[in-house]
């Protein structure tokens, strides 16, 4: 970068994401994060991510705010996904959050209680587009963090659009994240881009805490054979590659898709993450890093 560009850069702010990335291996140190709400006690935050559309990340985001849930802790969702908002279908929410000068309140699912902040609840409708540019979308998420009421949370999942763009970056550098979630299918491309998304957590020194290989397989009705839709399954090489944990293989489930048409998710009561509170707690520790 000549003196030109580190002009223009430090005229932008920190939304550059040339700055972010750096000349070749270069790393930033990162931007004091925002405050949450006065009335928000968040204990945990954890972003879930994916290198690129339609490995079900956010649908895994869902499953694994259930999951805790029924573990017994107290969940929400920020669905960081302003463009293409999904996770108010999944659940059946629908209405306006209430709010008041100093807040607004989230939804709360109406089998589970989880807290859910998404920009398709504050839309006439639900399929009338939101056609902003990165600073607006920007500064929607921040306002997500700050200007919600979320409560007391123990862990708070945040349902990252795909790719490296400004609204990963605006919650990689915003938000007090004590661990990302990436997402994948077996394909060679969602396996290239899962190391996109993994360096770009590690230029912003954002831990992860490991990777969930979604649509592995399909079970056969019939003989529970299992079937390898989009190749065999790489989550293991890729682990063993990149040194993550890989947290869970899940199948494609015909069933699961159906629930999450109807707007029913939380009946997806066998998610294969029940081992996942525990395992979160212990990298995590009992009270969370924002506590510590």
């Amino acid at each position: 970068m000549d003196e030109k560009e580190k002009k223009e850069c430090a005229a932008a702010g920190d939304g550059c994401s040339t700055c972010v990335a750096g000349e070749a291996g270069e790393t930033r140190e990162k931007p004091e994060v925002l405050l949450p709400n006065e009335l928000s006690n968040v204990k945990r935050v954890v972003a879930v991510m994916s290198g690129k559309g339609g490995v079900g990340k956010s649908s895994v985001t869902a499953l694994l705010a259930a999951t805790f849930t029924r573990d017994g802790y107290q969940v929400g969702i920020l669905d960081a996904d302003l463009t293409g908002p999904s996770i108010p279908k999944m659940f059946g929410l629908r209405g306006r959050p209430e709010g008041t000068e100093y807040a607004i309140f989230p939804l709360r699912t109406s089998y589970l209680g989880i807290r859910v902040m998404s920009m398709n609840l504050l839309l006439e409708k639900e399929d009338e587009p939101v056609i902003w540019r990165g600073p607006i979308i920007s500064s929607a998420i921040q306002q997500f963090w700050t200007d919600v009421a979320w409560g007391e949370l123990d862990y708070l999942f945040v349902d990252l659009p795909p790719g490296t763009g400004d609204a990963p970056l605006t919650v990689l550098q915003s938000l007090p994240l004590n661990g990302l979630v990436v997402v994948s299918s077996p394909q060679e491309l969602a396996i290239m881009v899962v190391r996109k998304a993994i360096r770009m957590a590690e230029l912003m020194k954002v831990p992860v805490l490991g990777l969930i290989e979604n649509m592995a397989y399909v079970v056969c009705p019939k003989c529970t054979e299992k079937i390898h839709v989009f190749g065999e399954p790489q989550g293991e090489k890729v682990a063993a590659e990149t040194g993550l944990e890989l947290l869970a293989t899940l199948p494609l489930d015909p069933k699961l898709a159906k629930l999450v048409d109807m707007g029913k998710i939380e009946d997806y009561d066998h998610t294969g993450l029940e081992h996942l509170p525990k395992l979160f707690d212990g990298k995590l520790g009992q009270k969370g890093l924002l506590e510590q």
